[in-house]
C-alpha cells in the first residue's frame, strides 16, 4: 500500500477579532485510507495576545497514512473557539484544508468562517457569547449545503507540513 507521512505543526493564527483562541483540528480520510500512526484529531492550547497581533499554538501533527488509491485524499478540519475572561468558549470560526499532494515543506494558510445569525443574535454574542454555530460538520466540507448559510470570515489559520510520499510509484501514479 502506498503511504503518507504528513509531520508539522498547526502554527497559529491571525486576522481573528477576539484575543484568546484555541482551535480543533480532525482529519478526513476517504473510504481507502487507513490510520497506521497518530492522531485523527486534537487540540491546541489556548492562546491569548493583543487584539490584532498573531496568536501562536505550535501545536505538533504526526500523522501516518496508507491507502489504495489517491480518492478522498485526507484533509483536516479546522474550528476556532475563543475563549473569553468567565472562560465561556465560543466557536467563532471553521475551516478545512486539504493536506498537499506533493512531497516537501508546505506553509498553508486557512481561511475560515462563521454563520451570521439575526441582528439580536449577533449582539448577545458580542456581550454575552454564544451565537450561532453548525449542529453537523456536513455543512463544512460539502460547498453545496455551504451555500445556503449565510456566513461571515472570521480569520486564518497557519500551518506548517511536510509531506513524505512513499511506494505511490508502485501503483503508477507520478509525485
Amino acid at each position: 500500500m502506498a503511504e503518507v507521512h504528513v509531520v508539522g505543526q498547526i502554527t497559529g493564527a491571525s486576522g481573528f477579532p477576539d484575543s484568546s483562541l484555541l482551535c480543533k483540528w480532525l482529519l478526513q480520510l476517504g473510504g481507502g485510507w487507513r490510520l497506521v500512526e497518530g492522531l485523527a484529531e486534537g487540540q491546541t492550547q489556548a492562546d491569548r495576545s493583543e487584539v490584532g497581533e498573531e496568536i501562536v499554538w505550535c501545536h505538533p501533527l504526526d500523522i501516518h497514512l496508507s491507502t489504495r488509491g489517491i480518492q478522498g485524499w485526507p484533509r483536516l478540519l479546522l474550528q476556532v473557539y475563543r475563549q473569553d475572561a468567565l472562560s465561556r468558549v465560543d466557536v467563532c470560526g471553521y475551516g478545512i484544508i486539504h493536506i498537499p499532494t506533493h512531497p516537501g515543506h508546505h506553509t498553508l494558510h486557512c481561511h475560515t468562517w462563521r454563520p451570521v445569525g439575526t441582528f439580536s443574535e449577533e449582539f448577545r454574542r458580542a456581550f454575552l457569547g454564544g451565537g450561532p454555530q453548525l449542529l453537523s460538520t456536513e455543512f463544512i466540507h460539502s460547498s453545496l449545503e455551504r451555500y445556503r448559510l449565510s456566513t461571515i470570515a472570521s480569520g486564518t489559520v497557519h500551518l506548517d507540513i511536510g509531506v513524505i510520499l512513499r511506494e505511490f510509484d508502485k501503483y503508477g501514479i507520478a509525485t
